[in-house]
């Protein structure tokens, strides 16, 4: 079942709270979010409890919303014949440096993960095999899909299962009976309604914080410019649990990827499926500067960091070299692209680019927080449950565990259903504290209340964050690189940010969604300024890079980074936990 508002209104300007109608949904379990992992919760929690009130609360539509919404040309991370999970998390584990990562967290994951996967393939997924039936790999672990329609076929599946779905509308806030959670407010963006969703549990799968930072590729910073993840993902999925007190990991191990350059589009379709090397703009090959570190096979931060240095080295620009390829090898590819990225085809031929003569630009993407590619969210336990009672994480939300990608996000939105179900076994309904409801509305809906016409409009307040984070905490523009001075200032302007939130206005119920948008931006960047501040070394070159402590620090750092902010004072506080071995094997190699 799925629930529509209405369309967008026009103007939008209450007096008065009480002019401003709420909406009480009761439920079991409610999801906020419905992308890849909460798709999956939904399907599993049903499954195993068919009895069970599950309602998704979604920003967008559920058939296209998500980091999947536009389609996928591939699985990242699936088991071959012959591999075990622990081979999986070896190699994980030397993708991000020999860690820290949550070994126990990954390994369950990968205990999972084929099992989740096949269900997409069972659900209509079309997975490519060869000429004996065999899936087709196109790199040690990832396989080829034909995946435009991955998200409605998901999508579909968790509507099917009996989860009612209320489609556009956000999610703002926690809602809280002591110190348990007992649902999530929201904001409906096409009607205004505020929306209180009361639930014994809450998984959070919001997808991860793709707008922190400016892109490179356009002179505005609005959702138009190309950036890599979806650019509807903003971290509100982080701020909700930020403002209660949960305890977020790992936020610093940002995930920069090498994309192609002005439109950002995926780089290992063809450096990986179709074996084009890099090279810089002498012709030199150059992962083979890293030979030492596993040249084409380097970590994943090491492969995306190359570049830059090259153009820092003066042998910029930088490309994948795709004129060895016929034009049959040629075809294949663009196919590929249409299944993910299909506006990169539209941009080739606006240019006129033949690749078996121009190789094809790349660059670096802006860095994003997303739990499902690196370790940023929220700590959780083994049942995915966050430092808050009655509060889940899965998918980009859920830290600790990078390299999920999407059938990991999939094998974590199952554990998580389990996860809460186990929670909620025997537990009595709490209704949320009427005072904490009234004042996440108040909250929630100042920006339309009593304001005059003069304020500040939503994307100039995000402009100016993105900006800042860009210049001073380690964004492209810097080549990913900053210190204790920048980081300083950036978490002083984020504070006069902070403090400017009761100027923000907005005209009607889209725009509100903006403004809120835009304080959740703003409070997610405080918390990874503070992570960055607190890795006084350089762990991962690219994804997280000091240039006041340019070496690793096994002695004092090889450990997680955690941080937590006061509901009462707003202070953000830093702390560690030690990294604990569970799988055997050299920690740098697969």
């Amino acid at each position: 079942m799925s629930v529509m508002p209405t369309r967008r209104a026009v103007r939008f300007a209450p007096d008065s709270l009480r002019e401003i109608p709420t909406q009480t949904v009761d439920c079991d379990l409610l999801i906020v979010g419905g992308g890849n992992a909460g798709c999956f919760v939904a399907v599993e929690a049903r499954r195993l409890a068919p009895s069970l009130r599950v309602v998704i609360m979604e920003k967008a539509n559920i058939m296209r919303s998500g980091a999947c919404s536009a389609g996928m040309d591939a699985i990242n991370t699936y088991i071959p014949e012959g591999k075990t999970p622990e081979d999986l998390v070896r190699w994980s584990r030397a993708q991000v440096g020999g860690g820290p990562l949550r070994e126990d967290l990954a390994l369950s994951n990968a205990e999972l993960l084929n099992e989740s996967v096949d269900d997409l393939q069972r659900w209509g997924l079309p997975i490519l095999r060869d000429e004996d039936g065999k899936i087709r790999y196109r790199g040690q672990w990832d396989i080829s899909i034909h995946g435009e329609q991955l998200k409605p076929i998901m999508a579909e599946r968790a509507v099917a299962s009996g989860a009612v779905v209320y489609n556009r509308v956000a999610g703002t806030g926690l809602l809280m009976s002591g110190r348990r959670c007992a649902g999530a407010a929201g904001l409906g963006v096409r009607d205004g309604k505020f929306y209180v969703f009361r639930a014994k549990a809450v998984v959070i799968s919001t997808g991860g914080a793709g707008t922190l930072y400016k892109s490179y590729t356009a002179d505005s910073t609005d959702s138009g410019s190309q950036i890599w993840m979806c650019p509807y993902c903003v971290g509100s999925g982080y701020a909700m649990g930020l403002r209660r007190g949960a305890e977020l990991t790992s936020l610093e191990q940002r995930w920069v990827a090498t994309r192609t350059k002005d439109f950002c589009g995926p780089v290992d379709t063809i450096s990986v499926g179709y074996k084009a090397p890099i090279v810089n703009c002498r012709g030199e090959r150059v992962m083979s500067r890293y030979a030492h570190l596993g040249g084409d096979a380097a970590p994943r931060f090491i492969r995306a960091n190359a570049p830059m240095e090259e153009w820092l080295a003066g042998r910029g620009p930088c490309y994948c070299d795709t004129r060895h390829m016929d034009e049959k090898t040629v075809r294949a590819m663009m196919e590929d692209y249409l299944n993910e990225r299909p506006s990169f085809v539209l941009f080739l031929a606006s240019r006129g680019q033949d690749v078996t003569r121009e190789p094809i630009e790349i660059y670096g993407s802006d860095p994003y927080i997303v739990g499902g590619h690196t370790g940023g969210g929220y700590w959780v336990d083994m049942a995915r449950m966050t430092t808050l009672e009655g509060v889940f994480a899965a998918g980009e939300t859920a830290g600790g565990n990078p390299n999920k990608f999407v059938g990991g996000c999939c094998a974590e939105g199952k554990l998580a259903a389990r996860g809460a179900l186990a929670y909620m076994r025997g537990r009595e309904f709490a209704p949320p504290d009427a005072e904490d409801i009234e004042r996440e509305k108040a909250r929630v809906y100042a920006p339309v209340l009593g304001r005059a016409q003069e304020g500040v409009r939503p994307v100039e307040m995000k402009e100016r964050l993105q900006r800042l984070m860009d210049e001073y905490a380690g964004g492209v523009s810097q080549f990913y690189r900053t210190n204790e001075e920048r980081l300083d200032y950036a978490l002083r302007h984020v504070k006069m940010l902070q403090s400017q939130f009761r100027h923000l206005r907005a005209e009607d119920p889209h725009e509100l969604m903006q403004a809120n948008e835009t304080m959740d931006r703003v409070d997610v960047a405080e918390a990874v300024v503070q992570h960055l501040k607190a890795r006084k070394e350089t762990r991962w070159p690219g994804w997280q890079t000091r240039s006041d402590y340019p070496e690793r620090n096994d002695a004092e750092f090889d450990c997680f980074i955690e941080s937590r902010r006061n509901p009462e004072t707003g202070v953000v506080e830093t702390f560690t936990r030690p990294y604990e071995r569970i799988v055997p094997g050299d920690r740098y190699t697969a």
